[in-house]
C-alpha cells in the first residue's frame, strides 16, 4: 500500500517533454522519400508503457529514458493513451538503434505492421495509418523480430496525430511515478442520520476472482486517522493491514515526538506491529493470511477516547477460512479523542509497473454501532478519486453501487468510468451483525 512504496522523483527533462509537439523534419525521419502524416502529440513511453503480461520485464525495459534494455522477441511493450474522437489515427514512434538494423511489428486494435529502423540518431519513424472506431482507451504494441545486434530499439516517444486525435487525448505527462501506479479511488460512507457517536464500524469485502493481482490494497474500513484492509504483497505473500497515523505530521517516523507517538496496547498471534512513514508516519500492524479471491471476508473496527487525551482503535479480522474474529491490533493515538470520524474505503495500486492490471472490490453490508447502543446500517456513499484522476493523467477508475452493492475498480485502461464525487445509493439492509462485543479478545 501507499507507505510501502518510495516515492520516486520525477526527472525534470520527462515532465517539459511530455507535451511538445513533434514536428517532422525529413532530415530527422528514418526514411526521408515518404512523406510523413502530422503526428503532432508526443507520448512519453517512460510513463505510458509498459511490457504485456511481465511486471519483473517492465522495470528492466521501461526506464525513465522510455524503452531501452530490450532484447527479446517474446517481449510485447503496450503504449496506452485515451483518445475521444473516432476515425482516423496516424501511428508513429520516435526511436533509434545502437548500432546495425533491427525488424519491429507494430500492432493497434490487431492490425499489425513491420518496420525497419537502422538509424543510431533519434528519428521520427512512421508506423502507418489505422482506424479507431470507438473513443476510449487503446494501445500501441511493440514487438521485436529481428536485430542484427543485441537490443532492438531505443524508444523514447510514441507518435500520434489525425482525424481521431482532434478532442480530447489523455495520457501521463507529468508526475510519472504516479501515473505508472494509476488512480486511486474511493468510497466516503455517509453517517446514518439516526445515529450518535460511532464506536464500532462494520464492513465486509469480496475481491472477485483474477480481480487480486500484485501490488494491489484492498481497505476497507478508512476512519480519520488510519485505514484496515488486505493487500497482495507478492506472488507469495498477502496480509491484513492495520495502521494508524501519528497526530504529528511529518513523513519520517524517527522525528515523531515521543508523546505523539503511536503505541501498541496488544496484539493478535502472528501479528507484527512495526513503525510506517513515507505518506504520513504512525504505527503499522500486519499479519500474514493467505486470504483468496472470491471469499468474503468481515473488518470490525472500534475507535473511543481514551486516557490523557488519546484514542484507541482496535481492529477484528474475520475469514472464513478460520471461523472466528480475531484481533489484528489494539493502537493507541496520542493528542487525540475522538470516536470513529469519516468511515470510508478505498482501493490503490502500489506497484508501479502493475499499473496496467485491472483490481477490483466490492463492499456489502456496512454498518456502524454509536454510544446509545445500536446499530445502524449505511447504505449511501460518495465515489471520489486521488490527484492522478483528477487531472486527467488516468481515466480508468470506476466506483459506486453495482447489483446491490458498492464497489470500487481502477487501473488496466478499461475505457467506462464513473463521474467522480457522484453519490450512490443501495438498499437497505434491516438484519444487523450478530456480534457479542464481550467475547471478542481485550475487551
Amino acid at each position: 500500500m501507499k507507505h510501502l512504496a518510495t516515492i520516486i522523483t520525477c526527472i525534470s527533462l520527462l515532465v517539459n517533454s511530455s507535451c511538445d509537439k513533434e514536428t517532422s523534419d525529413p532530415k530527422e525521419t528514418e526514411n526521408p522519400s515518404v512523406e510523413i502524416p502530422t503526428m503532432d502529440i508526443s507520448i512519453l513511453t517512460a510513463a505510458n508503457s509498459w511490457v504485456y503480461n511481465n511486471p519483473e520485464k517492465t522495470d528492466h525495459v521501461i526506464t525513465d529514458n522510455g524503452i531501452k534494455n530490450w532484447q527479446q522477441t517474446a517481449t510485447k511493450i503496450r503504449t496506452y493513451f485515451r483518445v475521444e474522437k473516432t476515425g482516423e489515427i496516424h501511428l508513429g514512434i520516435k526511436a533509434k538503434v545502437l548500432s546495425g538494423s533491427s525488424k519491429i511489428k507494430a500492432t493497434f486494435n490487431g492490425e499489425s505492421k513491420e518496420i525497419t529502423i537502422n538509424s543510431t540518431d533519434l528519428s521520427t519513424i512512421f508506423i502507418g495509418t489505422f482506424n479507431v472506431e470507438q473513443v476510449g482507451y487503446h494501445f500501441l504494441e511493440l514487438q521485436g523480430i529481428s536485430t542484427s545486434s543485441g537490443k532492438f530499439a531505443e524508444v523514447p516517444k510514441v507518435l500520434i496525430g489525425g482525424q481521431a486525435t482532434h478532442g480530447s487525448n489523455y495520457f501521463v505527462k507529468d508526475d510519472v511515478y504516479w501515473g505508472r501506479r494509476g488512480p486511486s479511488v474511493h468510497l466516503s460512507y455517509e453517517k446514518p442520520t439516526a445515529a450518535s457517536d460511532i464506536v464500532w464500524f462494520y464492513n465486509e469485502m469480496t475481491i472477485p476472482e483474477g480481480k487480486d493481482p500484485i501490488g494491489s490494497y484492498f481497505m476497507a474500513s478508512g476512519f480519520g486517522e488510519g485505514y484496515f484492509g488486505i493487500q497482495v504483497n507478492s506472488a507469495t505473500e498477502r496480509r491484513v493491514l492495520f495502521s494508524v497515523w501519528s497526530a504529528f505530521s511529518t513523513d519520517d517516523p524517527n522525528q515523531i515526538p515521543a508523546d505523539y507517538k503511536v503505541t501498541k496496547i496488544a496484539a493478535g498471534n502472528g501479528v507484527t506491529v512495526q513503525d510506517f512513514g513515507n505518506e504520513g508516519s504512525g504505527l503499522q500492524s500486519f499479519k500474514t493470511f493467505n486470504w483468496k479471491a472470491g471469499n468474503t471476508y468481515k473488518f470490525l473496527l472500534k475507535a473511543i477516547p481514551s486516557e490523557n487525551n488519546s484514542t484507541d482503535y482496535t481492529a477484528y479480522f474475520y475469514a472464513p477460512e478460520t471461523d472466528k474474529w480475531e484481533l489484528i491490533s489494539s493502537l493507541r493515538r496520542p493528542k487525540t479523542s475522538t470516536y470513529l470520524k469519516r468511515p470510508h474505503s478505498f482501493l490503490e495500486n502500489f506497484i508501479p509497473s502493475m499499473g496496467d492490471v485491472t483490481r477490483k472490490v466490492e463492499y456489502t453490508n456496512q454498518w456502524v454501532f454509536d454510544t446509545t447502543n445500536t446499530w445502524h446500517p449505511i447504505n449511501k456513499a460518495t465515489f471520489t478519486a486521488d490527484a492522478t484522476a483528477r487531472k486527467d493523467a488516468r481515466l480508468d477508475y470506476a466506483g459506486g453501487a453495482e447489483n446491490g452493492h458498492f464497489f470500487l475498480e481502477n487501473c488496466g485502461f478499461f475505457s467506462e468510468r464513473t463521474l467522480i464525487d457522484s453519490q450512490h445509493q443501495i438498499e437497505l439492509n434491516n438484519t444487523s451483525p450478530q456480534i457479542d462485543f464481550d467475547t471478542l479478545p481485550i475487551q
